[in-house]
């Protein structure tokens, strides 16, 4: 369950970063073998998680475009962002 919960948020947070505001902090082929597993995990273990279940119900991990972009997604994103570029 935490693994899911951490790639769920990886292609939340690093979504946002690319897709609305135009950065990158990992490359395309990392986000995408995240991707990858967090599809893989959620065949695996079907069953709820607690983090953004419905979201991710039926997402095949081809892309991040249409994925939220709530407060927490942007607070996460901004504090990732803030880090990396100190």
């Amino acid at each position: 369950q935490e693994k899911i919960k951490q790639r769920r948020a990886q292609m939340l947070v690093h979504s946002y970063i690319y897709y609305r505001l135009d950065e990158t902090i990992v490359s395309d082929h990392q986000w995408q073998t995240w991707a990858d597993e967090l599809v893989a995990l959620q065949n695996e273990y079907p069953h709820p998680v607690g983090f953004y279940d419905i979201v991710f119900a039926s997402w095949d991990g081809s892309t991040g475009y249409h994925l939220p972009h709530d407060e927490w997604v942007v607070n996460k994103a901004n504090y990732i962002l803030r880090l990396c570029n100190g």
